[in-house]
């Protein structure tokens, strides 16, 4: 309950990386460099799985999805995030402040649910090879997407329902760069044991649960992969699916370690570091994982590239993009 006579906080103030101030103009190149890079890695992903017929697979479709996704992931922090380093501290109003909380958690919970279909879609693929046209056809394939989607929809709502209803009284400085959970529940005036509460079960179903699907499906596959006798066919499925599960793990532990591990006794700065990594790295590495080391893929890019060059006349090598 708000104590009497005390003015309600109206915005917040994004402190950001203030203990850094000489490096500020660097963070902003860094993080604009990253920012860009994303956009651009899942924007080149999308047109190129849209214009290729060959490439209208579930794996591929899959990918399209976390591409827009990872683009409204990332958007949804990383520009707040600049003009946060531009300006030295931000101001942010309470609505935009719980539409950016709202956001985060429905994109972040869809990326959870979407990498946990994709793990099941390779699961399949590779231990149901046979199967795997009738277990994972288009139909099905769009409405693993669309629970996926509809799903994060619903997970945004609670937890940011839940902090818009705590009292905030002042000090009105968020000491991290975007609107997060813990950082909030910390300024509230008000009890937030239930709120608490309730988002870390939340956060265990969601994060652990999928993380565990996840795991689940690598571990086939890895059984899987295992058999396979040729030894060259082993290590480039090895080297492909290793190369996801490293991403996944990047994602998923530090998720974990901020909303379902207690993170009280880190200091704020180092909460600051672990959000980096699942907020603007992991946007970065998905294109690049899942997309950029596919051999069909970089043939895909080849083809839509000779196809936009050729129509400017331009002549472009088979080898020029990728080695």
């Amino acid at each position: 309950m708000k104590p009497p006579n005390v003015t309600t906080v109206t915005e917040f103030q994004l402190l950001g990386f203030q203990n850094l101030l000489e490096q500020q103009t660097l963070l902003f190149a860094i993080f604009l460099f990253i920012y860009f890079l994303t956009v651009t890695g899942n924007v080149v992903i999308i047109a190129v799985v849209s214009q290729d017929q060959r490439l209208h697979l579930p794996m591929y479709v899959f990918l399209k999805h976390l591409s827009f996704l990872e683009i409204c992931y990332t958007s949804t922090i990383v520009p707040l995030l600049l003009a946060n380093l531009f300006s030295h501290g931000h101001t942010i109003s309470f609505p935009t402040c719980m539409a950016q909380l709202y956001f985060f958690v429905f994109f972040g919970a869809t990326e959870c649910f979407l990498l946990a279909m994709m793990a099941y879609d390779r699961y399949l693929a590779i231990c149901s090879p046979l199967h795997y046209i009738s277990l994972m056809n288009p139909e099905i394939c769009t409405k693993l997407v669309a629970i996926s989607w509809l799903t994060g929809v619903g997970t945004g709502f609670l937890p940011s329902l839940m902090i818009s209803r705590l009292d905030f009284c002042g000090p009105n400085q968020i000491n991290h760069f975007f609107c997060d959970l813990p950082p909030l529940m910390k300024l509230s005036c008000s009890s937030v044991s239930i709120t608490r509460m309730v988002i870390f079960f939340l956060s265990i179903a969601v994060l652990c649960i999928c993380f565990f699907l996840t795991l689940v499906s690598y571990v086939f596959i890895v059984s899987t992969i295992l058999r396979i006798p040729s030894g060259s066919g082993r290590m480039k499925t090895f080297s492909t699916c290793g190369s996801h599960l490293a991403v996944v793990t990047i994602y998923y532990g530090t998720m974990i370690s901020m909303y379902v591990r207690p993170n009280d006794h880190l200091s704020p700065e180092v909460n600051k570091i672990i959000s980096v990594f699942y907020t603007v790295v992991t946007p970065l590495l998905n294109p690049v994982i899942y997309s950029f080391k596919n051999q069909e893929f970089k043939e895909a890019v080849r083809k839509v590239m000779r196809k936009k060059c050729g129509i400017y006349g331009v002549k472009v090598k088979g080898n020029f993009f990728f080695r």
